[in-house]
Order: C-alpha cells, then sequence, then structure tokens
C-alpha cells in the first residue's frame, strides 16, 4: 500500500493535507526499461494503481523533480506522465498546490465494484467461510439470554475477553495435547485481529518476516501495510521444504514467521511433525517468534485432527510460539470470535495495545461463542461430514466440466488449490463474475506479483447443488474466451 506523509491540515488550494512520495510512488511501479514510450507506460501504471485503491484519491502526487530522481528518468518523462493523468481524469492540478489524484468521471475504483453490485447475487467462491444452521443459531441466543441479562449491568468492557470464554478456549488446547492456562489467552475479534495485534507489538517497519508462498491474501495486505518485508518459502502440492525454511530462519533471522502448518490456506497442506520439529529448533536458535495460524486445525477430513504446533515445541523454545485460531472456519465468520495463545506476559501486553483500537468484544457474541464450543463434539462431526459431501461435488463437477484442470485432495481444510494448466486465472475470475461466479485467481494468494496465473482456489463451502452451477458457469466464461488485458486489481474481499 502507498506510504502516506501527513501535511498541514488544509493547503492553499484547499485539499486535505496527504502526499506521496517519490520513492514510496515509484516502489509501486513496474521497471520501465525497455518499454516504449515510457511515460505512457508509466501513465498507464499509475492510473490502475489509483483505480485498484493502491493509491488512495485526493493526494498529492510527488514533485516532478523528485519523481524523476526516483526512477531514474527524465524530468521531460514525468511532465508526460502527468500530462496524461490530467488528460485522462486520474489527476488534477492547480498552480501552487501541485498535482492530486483523482477519478476519472464515471468511473469506480475497481476495489469497490468487486465488493459492490453484481456479485452480490453471484455464486461467492471468494470467501471459504461456511454457513451455521439457522437452528443452531436460534437455540443458542435463546440459551444464552439468561446471561447476557446478567452482564448487561456491568459496564460489558472485557479487554481480555471473557474470564469463561477464556477458560473454555485454554481447555480446548489441553484436550489437543497443549497444557494452556486462561492467562495465556486473549480473545480477540477474530484470528485476523489476533495477527494485526501481534504484529504491532513485536514488529516494526522494515523488520523482516518469512512467510509461505502461496499465503492468506489478508494476512499478507496486513504486513505491507505495516511495512514489513517479507521474506518467502514455497509451499507446493506436496507441501513444505524443511530445509528451505530452516536455512531461511538461519540466514535471514526474521523478527517473526507466519506459518498455516495445518490444512494450508490455499494448498490444503498438512506439515508432517518432523518439520514442525525442525521449524521449532531452528526458530529458537535464530530468536524468531513464530505465529502459526491454526484456524483449520479441527477441519480434518481424512486424517486425524493434529495437535497445536506448540505441542512438539521445548520448554525452552514453547516462549517463542503464538498461536492463533478462530471459529470463521469452523462454525461461522459472522460471530467475529478468534483468539491468540501466547506467555501469559505477552497477552498482557497483547491486550493492552488492544484497548487502543476497540476496548474489548462483543459480550453478546462472546456469550454466543462460549455456547458453540460446549456443544463442539455435537456440532463439529455434521459439519464435518457435510464438507466431504461438498469436496465430493466439487471434485465430481470439475472433472465433468473442465478435465484438463487438475489437483491435489486435500486432507482437510476448505478449498481445492486447482492448476488450470496455463496462467489465466485473472482473466477466468474477471469472466466468471459476468456468469454470476466470484472467485480469485491464485496471484492474490502470492507474495510476489505474477506468480499463482495459473492457479484457482476454489472452496467447497456451499452446497453440491451450488458448487456444480458454479464450476458449470466457470466453464461456460472459459469456453466464451477470456479478456486478454487484465482489469485493474483492488483490494478485493477474500476470506
Amino acid at each position: 500500500m502507498a506510504e502516506v506523509h501527513p501535511l498541514p491540515p488544509m493547503d492553499r488550494a484547499g485539499h486535505a493535507g496527504r502526499t506521496l512520495g517519490g520513492r514510496q510512488l515509484a516502489a509501486l511501479l513496474p521497471d520501465p526499461v525497455g518499454v516504449k514510450p515510457v511515460y505512457r507506460h508509466l501513465a498507464r501504471a499509475i492510473g490502475e494503481l489509483i483505480l485498484d485503491g493502491r493509491i488512495a484519491l485526493h493526494v498529492r502526487l510527488p514533485a516532478e523533480r523528485e519523481l524523476a530522481g526516483a526512477l531514474n528518468v527524465s524530468r521531460a518523462t514525468v511532465t508526460a506522465v502527468y500530462d496524461l493523468l490530467r488528460e485522462s481524469g486520474h489527476a488534477h492540478s492547480r498552480q501552487g498546490s501541485g498535482t492530486w489524484t483523482a477519478l476519472p468521471k464515471g468511473r469506480t475504483p475497481h476495489g469497490v465494484t468487486r465488493l459492490l453490485g453484481r456479485q452480490d447475487t453471484a455464486i461467492d467462491l471468494a470467501r471459504a467461510a461456511p454457513g451455521l444452521p439457522e437452528q443452531t443459531l436460534v437455540d443458542a441466543l435463546f440459551q444464552i439470554a439468561p446471561q447476557l441479562a446478567e452482564h448487561a449491568h456491568t459496564p460489558g468492557y472485557h479487554p481480555y475477553g471473557l474470564p469463561e470464554l477464556r477458560a473454555a478456549i485454554a481447555e480446548r488446547f489441553t484436550r489437543r495435547g497443549l497444557v494452556t492456562v486462561p492467562e495465556q489467552i486473549l480473545v480477540t475479534s477474530g484470528a485476523q485481529h489476533a495477527l494485526t495485534l501481534v504484529m504491532g507489538l513485536l514488529c516494526r517497519p522494515g523488520d523482516r518476516v518469512v512467510v509461505e508462498n502461496p499465503s492468506y491474501p489478508n494476512a499478507l495486505e496486513a504486513m505491507r501495510r505495516s511495512r514489513l518485508r517479507t521474506v518467502s518459502v514455497p509451499v507446493t502440492d506436496t507441501g513444505w521444504d524443511g530445509e528451505i525454511v530452516a536455512s531461511t530462519l538461519r540466514q535471514v533471522v526474521p523478527q517473526l514467521a507466519y506459518l498455516i502448518p495445518d490444512f494450508h490456506n490455499p494448498t490444503g497442506c498438512l506439515m508432517p511433525d518432523e518439520e514442525r520439529v525442525r521449524i521449532l529448533r531452528t526458530a529458537q536458535r535464530s530468536g524468531t517468534w513464530l505465529l502459526v495460524d491454526e484456524t483449520l486445525a479441527e477441519l480434518a477430513l481424512d486424517v486425524p485432527a493434529p495437535p497445536p504446533f506448540a505441542s512438539h515445541a521445548t520448554p525452552a523454545g514453547a516462549g517463542q510460539v503464538i498461536t492463533i485460531g478462530s471459529m470463521s472456519k469452523t462454525h461461522w465468520a459472522g460471530l467475529r470470535i478468534g483468539w491468540l495463545r501466547a506467555p501469559s506476559r505477552l497477552v498482557t501486553e497483547l491486550a493492552g495495545q488492544r484497548v487502543v483500537t476497540d476496548m474489548g468484544g462483543s459480550v453478546l457474541d462472546q456469550l454466543l461463542a462460549l455456547t458453540l464450543l460446549a456443544r463442539a463434539e455435537e456440532l463439529l462431526p455434521p459439519r464435518l461430514e457435510q464438507l466431504r459431501r461438498q469436496r465430493a461435488a466439487l471434485v465430481a463437477a470439475l472433472a465433468e466440466h473442465t478435465p484438463q484442470w487438475t489437483w491435489q485432495l486435500p486432507p482437510g481444510g476448505l478449498s481445492l488449490w486447482v492448476d488450470l494448466g496455463e496462467p489465466i486465472a485473472w482473466a477466468l475470475a474477471e469472466r466468471a463474475l459476468d456468469h454470476g461466479v466470484r472467485i480469485e485467481g491464485g496471484a492474490a494468494f502470492a507474495t510476489d506479483p505474477g506468480i499463482f496465473e495459473q492457479r484457482l482456489r476454489i472452496p467447497y463451502t456451499t452446497p453440491p447443488d451450488t458448487l456444480r452451477e458454479a464450476v458449470h458457469r466457470m466453464a461456460t466464461a472459459l469456453a466464451d474466451g477470456l479478456p486478454r488485458t487484465p482489469a485493474a486489481r483492488g483490494p478485493h474481499w477474500i476470506a
């Protein structure tokens, strides 16, 4: 995301005081070497960045001389770039005010159009999150009504989370093989909230963070916005290369490593125990914090559910592992209930940081979560069986309508990581939206642009008939022909 520096509240032309530095803009632009004419190439790239939301509207662009130096081009080239931006409506200038970003008349940023409008009625395959049975929710609401009434007489602020919910989450860790006490638990507004709290406390702009490639898009975007330097390690269809992960930790000595070892999102791979042990040992030597995302750990479809990653740690290394989890994938994302498990001293610091942002989570949601967790042994098995049926329906539909695509059947999780055989994912996603299917290409899961364009993540979180119809529509979109020019990319809504 572009870095924005504050200026005085309003400049003399009446614009809100925000500006974009030359080096920051140059970092967002593709290398112009070998492209002619350079000024048209740069103007088009800046216009696309504005339309996809990566450069905000009403932001002052760098002075011509500054940007010319950052791009190593002539000032005349930058002058021509700004002239084209003004002609196309992507910028406007006033004497003494500079050049400011704008939206061409009749246009809407892609980041908005992808979230609103036609896809509201589309089959949604971009968010891998199941719904909650209506009767289950109604029963839980009825059950918690008396408890909620008791809480109504209190202020309702619980920065650490409701004590009884912290205890229930700690007990779940203990039953899974990792002895845990409530003081090691912080209840958050989803796993993404836990991730941002951890990064905000442990990392500073410029810190190195090891991430898997591909990985969860929202986590990657949070790291970009925190200006962290990501160092990627590959996850292929066959999983992790433990030696690459270990050598990266040794050589880079990152502040943090973010891992999804349990039914990895998006590949579905499950990390072997011996690789977990190796990573834990190496991280302990390098002093790296391990942030382990276990939001999918209980969605084991063909294998036993794995024990917590931290259960493999030695006593000396356990203090460097932070585990995050959520009810979004196992129950319902609408609850916005997540958690993290960490050393109690760190939980105290994180709770202090949490107060600055949201004071504490919803008491109603936490009571609902407590009730649903108490019924987990009743509710989870039918959920897993439902996912197995939906996965089978998706596989059958793909085999029928798109036999040229390939995939590895994941032992758990919520989606297939499909190989299309050619780099058409972005084009297929655009055309599929016209056919009433919202899906994201593999590039959204990449740490670097331009890769995984031959991949799609296809969740099996919707009913079988819906999945069959979605695949049929995508096959129709493919047969109808795909666009050749990529549309501007925006902050897409992925889960």
